[in-house]
């Protein structure tokens, strides 16, 4: 996980979601909303990944914005590797 992202239990606002996550490039630790499909179980992320598409299921930390204003997900790991 991200060590400058900062949980608070309470508020429920930065949750870790499992999720499939479009990314050209796997390099990247951080992608906007609009590349993140959040799903409810880790099986239906593996489910509807698709590494042909650059579509990978993935663990992430968010929505959290950045200072720009951009609702960001943080990737945690990598599924089905």
């Amino acid at each position: 996980m991200k060590q400058d992202i900062f949980v608070d239990p309470e508020s429920g606002v930065v949750e870790e979601h499992y999720a499939v996550v479009y990314a050209p490039r796997r390099q990247r630790d951080r992608f906007p909303d609009s590349c993140v499909e959040l799903h409810a179980t880790a099986e239906e992320a593996l489910a509807a990944a698709d590494p042909q598409a650059r579509r990978y299921a993935a663990r992430v930390m968010g929505p959290s914005r950045s200072s720009e204003g951009v609702r960001l997900y943080y990737l945690v790991h990598w599924m089905g590797e």
